[in-house]
């Protein structure tokens, strides 16, 4: 079954190879028969009555330097499109609420991944919210005085922005910090949006695991360590990533998450588990295949493609 397939994301030409999980994706697509065309959301549009996209057909090759030939421009319709990938990665902010109100429109009849109706309503740091017997203590508030009271009661605490990506923003506070007021200020100063803060999972020091689902089904996982003297442990700002296995914890929580995620049209998803906690479900740009596959020979991309090819023969 050869397919139409369109990525929507940032610069393709500028991406890791070895990491960037879109690429991964694309790369199997073209090796499975399917067309690949590419265009950045700036391109995205909708004019009278059709969701179009100005961009170029592509041919990728993992070569370093080499990795990726434009054809023509050419501005698509992207009715005609078979799949349509939501690969950009955040903020979450306006613009990209409104790329998922735009692909809603030609959704499902264009098979877009991951559904971007429930991709705008469940944010990362939102969707972990309708479990609370998997995640530490947690508040979402943009009051002083709630976040006062919440990091009274659990002494160590970790802040960050609500709509932030890729650990930019994420602070510790622990029991003795003096700086919440002010860093509070700095947050409120600039944006209008709650904040989000957690209990602190000393956990961390031995990794921030990412557990990959497709169609709600686990599997496989990465750890990523961070630093030393670092509490983020994101790959963007130094995170190492290490094999690791799955356990049944997160075996437990994939089962619990995973009936909704299948349901909700969530064919790629990333959560993150600390220790035993499930802290985020990232559903706008998980990334960690290409990891996974050099540590586990796990093969993410071609079970993403079973999980899309089933869907369009049905």
């Amino acid at each position: 079954m050869a397919l139409k397939v369109a990525l929507q994301m940032d610069p393709i030409g500028s991406v890791n190879i070895n990491a960037d999980s879109t690429f991964r994706i694309a790369l199997e697509a073209q090796a499975r028969g399917h067309a690949l065309f590419f265009y950045t959301p700036d391109k995205l549009a909708f004019v009278e009555g059709r969701v179009i996209a100005r961009g170029f057909p592509i041919e990728l090759r993992r070569e370093i330097g080499n990795h990726v030939t434009y054809g023509p421009e050419t501005e698509v319709d992207l009715a005609d499109f078979d799949v349509v990938w939501l690969r950009q990665d955040p903020p979450f902010d306006m613009a990209y609420i409104t790329s998922t109100h735009l692909l809603d429109m030609i959704h499902p009849r264009t098979l877009v991944v991951n559904d971007p109706f429930w991709v705008r309503n469940y944010p990362e740091k939102l969707l972990v919210l309708r479990f609370p017997q998997l995640t530490p203590p947690t508040a979402i508030a943009r009051d002083l005085q709630t976040i006062r009271d919440f990091k009274a009661r659990h002494g160590d605490i970790i802040l960050k922005p609500l709509y932030g990506n890729g650990g930019a923003g994420v602070f510790r506070l622990d029991a003795n910090d003096r700086n919440l007021s002010s860093l509070y200020e700095l947050f409120t100063g600039f944006s209008r949006e709650p904040l989000i803060v957690q209990k602190f999972l000393p956990a961390v020091a031995k990794g921030d695991k990412r557990v990959i689902l497709v169609d709600g089904e686990a599997v496989g996982a990465i750890n990523r360590v961070p630093q030393a003297g670092e509490t983020r442990s994101n790959m963007h700002v130094g995170g190492r990533p290490e094999q690791i296995g799955l356990t049944e914890r997160d075996l437990e929580i994939c089962r619990t998450i995973g009936p909704l995620l299948r349901e909700k049209g969530q064919i790629f998803v990333g959560i993150d588990v600390i220790g035993d906690w499930l802290t985020e479900i990232n559903v706008t740009s998980p990334t960690g295949i290409q990891e996974l596959e050099r540590f586990d020979g796990t093969n993410a991309a071609a079970k993403i493609w079973e999980a899309i090819e089933a869907r369009r023969a049905g």
